[in-house]
């Protein structure tokens, strides 16, 4: 199964709101509830679409702090690291990334003390930068197309 023009259309509807019944993107798309069904269960089969997820607020629910930080590692610690990292909960993104620096993280805290302990954590296994996260300039971006 490829990802044709139409199945482009129905994950772009997925990704802007996933609870949308497959009759509302029949609609928008131009095809019966039942094949937009029968697409969207191909491609979870497939691997294209991949989970569905409930997307929260870090701010509202205390967490007023969003930060990146970045992660030198140093020599035998990047292993170690990456398996310690799972183990954050403060922690939304983590990407293996080339360049000076190995990791690139996004985490949300409570506050400058929590972010002061956090990173507490994080100089043994390397030499940290971290920048303040002021805005949000795009929002959970979607892929729409690719070719």
């Amino acid at each position: 199964m490829s990802v044709d023009l139409l199945n482009w259309k129905i994950l772009q509807c997925l990704q802007e709101h996933a609870r949308q019944s497959n009759a509302e993107i029949g609609r928008k798309v131009g095809i019966s509830s039942p094949a937009v069904s029968e697409r969207i269960k191909k491609m979870e089969d497939l691997g294209i679409i991949t989970g569905y997820k409930t997307v929260v607020s870090p701010f509202d629910v205390g967490y007023q702090l969003k930060a990146i930080i970045t992660i030198r590692a140093f020599m035998g610690k990047l292993k170690p690291f990456l398996q310690k990292v799972k183990t954050y909960k403060e922690v939304l993104n983590c990407y293996r990334i080339t360049g000076n620096e190995n990791i690139v993280m996004e985490v949300v805290l409570k506050d400058q003390k929590h972010l002061e302990k956090f990173i507490d954590q994080l100089i043994s296994y390397g030499e940290t930068k971290t920048q303040i996260v002021l805005s949000n300039v795009i929002e959970n971006a979607a892929i729409t197309k690719v070719k």
